[in-house]
């Protein structure tokens, strides 16, 4: 009897490029859907946990750069999801189920009458504890960065930010109850490009990371599944950059 695979997925293009570049290859039963985080209570959150001043100039970035580059990138977006044949096609309504959270209890349930032997996640929130505990299956998860260094958000960004291009690329990992601290699986480096942004590096890294998201399965089917250990001993949990700290790196450091 082969392994039972099913996704819990959050709202983002990202998930569809997973499922879609995934499809052909593997069977996957089910996919739990969760709903996008209430705003206001995220921000309220966030500002006790950073502050209103570093939390105004996220939010600044978020609302203009991201769309910005995305709008001019066009061309070099199109490129890289030929080369990578991301597909951003709606999924099978027959296999999807909606839920409030991933950490809800109605998930809880879904996973437990559905008896998974692997998960894959792709654009959640944190899933707690208690989800984990819930069900003997193995969690696996596609990080845009290289952990230990880069977990948190935006991992290319930061690593080019930083001056240290040898580690940009994309993490997968076994799920834990931390934030990308799981047992890492496979990591590939990625070489950017003179015209590669904010905008374009997710695609890079969504393309890379189907690629070996597909050997993590294939090692889990195959009973080989192991873990890779980085050579890297620095871990640091990254945020998103405030508009200020962006236009400082860009036109200091040219870093786009």
């Amino acid at each position: 009897m082969g392994k039972k695979i099913i996704m819990i997925v959050g709202k983002g293009k990202s998930a569809k490029y997973m499922y879609n570049g995934l499809k052909d290859s593997f069977q996957i039963s089910k996919i739990i859907i969760e709903d996008k985080v209430n705003r206001k209570r995220f921000l309220k959150r966030r500002i006790k946990n950073f502050g209103f001043l570093k939390v105004f100039g996220q939010v600044l970035f978020q609302l203009s750069v991201p769309k910005t580059l995305e709008r001019i990138s066009q061309k070099r977006i199109k490129e890289i999801k030929s080369y990578y044949k991301l597909e951003s096609k709606p999924y099978p309504k027959n296999i999807v189920y909606n839920v409030s959270s991933v950490n809800s209890v109605d998930c809880i349930e879904f996973i437990k009458k559905e008896k998974p032997d692997l998960i894959i996640v792709n654009g959640t929130r944190i899933i707690s504890k208690k989800v984990l505990d819930c069900t003997d299956a193995v969690f696996f998860n596609t990080h845009l960065g290289i952990t230990p260094k880069y977990r948190g958000v935006h991992g290319g960004y930061w690593a080019i930010a930083n001056e240290d291009k040898d580690n940009f690329g994309v993490t997968v990992h076994l799920v834990d109850s931390g934030i990308d601290t799981g047992g890492v699986l496979f990591q590939q480096k990625i070489l950017t490009k003179n015209k590669d942004n904010f905008s374009t590096y997710t695609y890079l890294q969504i393309g890379e990371g189907i690629s070996i998201m597909k050997k993590a399965i294939d090692n889990f089917i195959n009973d080989q599944l192991k873990e890779f250990i980085p050579n890297i001993s620095e871990s640091k949990l990254w945020s998103h950059p405030t508009i200020w700290f962006y236009m400082y790196k860009k036109l200091i450091k040219g870093v786009k």
